[in-house]
């Protein structure tokens, strides 16, 4: 291959991911809003830190949007996910569960998975607490700007997935979601390349 063609391919290659960056970033933006109250079998909300045995305000926000959603008939079962950290004592699920008992969530309606670390474990744990249960529609509770990966996780776990992000996310003004956007890309763009080897 002559040195012109090399430059040409890797002056493409650039385009194509520079392409695949604007689109992404794009997609994840435009995404965050995307709420539909749908009714589902269950809610799954993604895990988040828990401090000691009590909610992180990440974690809190998510367990209020679920509870909200019990609340006004739009599921009948909740599956909180999140493992332990190191160090902790409780896993961030069972630190949500007992959040949401406490804010009259009958505990019968609850079911946790306590193993996962990462958003695609969350979704696969609940996915397999789902299939045993016979559940077949999923409410997929996150923050905004986590949604867009999320939903695409679940859909390619088997999930027919809605999206439902807290309208009471912390990450509010732009300080605080620039640096969560910039987090997502990276994440989101990792999962899509690595797409073909999966």
């Amino acid at each position: 291959m002559s040195k012109k063609n090399v430059y040409r391919l890797v002056f493409t290659i650039i385009v194509i991911f520079l392409i695949l960056i604007v689109y992404s970033a794009f997609s994840i933006w435009s995404f965050s809003d995307k709420v539909q109250l749908v009714k589902t079998d269950v809610a799954v909300v993604l895990g988040a830190a828990a401090w000691d045995d009590e909610p992180s305000p990440v974690l809190r926000e998510r367990v209020n949007h679920s509870i909200w959603l019990y609340e006004n008939g739009y599921v009948d079962k909740i599956i909180f996910t999140g493992g332990k950290g190191k160090g902790d004592k409780f896993a961030e699920s069972e630190v949500a569960r007992e959040y949401a008992i406490n804010n009259n969530v009958n505990s019968e309606d609850i079911l946790i998975e306590t193993k996962s670390k990462v958003t695609e474990e969350n979704l696969r744990y609940a996915y397999d607490i789902a299939t045993e249960k016979n559940f077949e529609t999923f409410t997929i509770i996150s923050d905004p700007l986590h949604m867009k990966r999320a939903i695409l996780m679940a859909k390619n776990t088997g999930m027919e997935a809605y999206s439902s992000p807290t309208q009471s996310s912390v990450y509010k003004t732009l300080n605080s979601k620039i640096p969560f956007f910039f987090r997502e890309l990276f994440f989101y763009i990792g999962y899509i390349v690595s797409l073909p080897f999966r």
